[in-house]
């Protein structure tokens, strides 16, 4: 499960934006949504580091955010 609320304060912290993010992992807007409601689709591995990479995440912040229970 994605801790969708550290994410998106990662991300606005960092100067980034949604729409810059999913088109960075190669996804439209209303798809990064959904997989930040953890609705029908979850970031892959590949996504995930490439977001990581992006917004310059620790490993406790990948773990945080990506493998949150």
């Amino acid at each position: 499960m994605v801790n969708s609320n550290m994410l998106k304060g990662k991300i606005i912290e960092r100067g980034s934006s949604i729409n810059e993010i999913s088109k960075i992992i190669g996804v439209n807007k209303a798809t990064f949504y959904r997989k930040l409601k953890c609705g029908e689709k979850l970031f892959s591995v590949g996504e995930a580091e490439i977001i990581s990479k992006h917004l310059i995440l620790s490993d406790e912040e990948k773990n945080n955010i990506f493998f949150a229970s």
